[in-house]
């Protein structure tokens, strides 16, 4: 259901969430020079955070599982002339990645998966990363009816004992309460 939500409002409207900017907490981590090399953007969307990436000398990946949205982000990338891998896939289903990422990108992604696809989902960031890899993680907090959120300790138990959580930054969006997670591959 979550996913016809995407496709039609994809294909249909800008997105509300699709603000076209980078978020200030992407782009004081990447000036920080401590995330370099290959990156991993899960939930790309229509492709602003990779082409981001991409222009600051990241070889980028994204994933998303709206046809509509990469289309509109394999565009965006052309128009920009970033050279970006981007993916229709299931987040929880990355088997045709191979090698390490450096960086791991998520916003409003990770929230919305129930118990199993956060469990795979997991699996596979570890598999993707290596020690000192960064994951930077948005997501809303608690749980909203349409089961979209998550609370920092089914985070911390999500990823670890692969990943520990460095930083946490909490915040709202449209008024609802939601946190920035820093995690490093341990």
């Amino acid at each position: 259901m979550l996913k016809w939500f995407y496709e039609f409002t994809y294909r249909l409207r800008k997105p509300r969430w699709d603000t076209g900017l980078t978020p200030t907490e992407v782009v004081s981590l990447v000036e920080s020079g401590s995330v370099n090399g290959r990156a991993l953007d899960l939930g790309c969307g229509t492709g602003t955070n990779s082409i981001y990436l991409a222009q600051r000398g990241f070889a980028v990946v994204g994933v998303d599982f709206s046809p509509a949205a990469i289309g509109l982000a394999r565009e965006k990338a052309r128009q920009a002339g970033a050279a970006i891998d981007f993916h229709i896939g299931d987040v929880t289903r990355l088997d045709f990645l191979r090698e390490p990422f450096g960086f791991v990108l998520d916003i409003g992604c990770f929230h919305s998966l129930d118990a199993v696809g956060r469990t795979r989902y997991a699996w596979h960031l570890a598999r993707l990363t290596a020690t000192g890899s960064t994951f930077l993680l948005w997501a809303f907090d608690g749980r909203s009816p349409f089961g979209v959120g998550v609370t920092p300790e089914e985070v911390q138990r999500a990823f670890a004992p692969h990943f520990a959580v460095g930083r946490v930054e909490h915040g709202t969006f449209n008024r609802r309460a939601s946190t920035w997670y820093w995690l490093n591959r341990q």
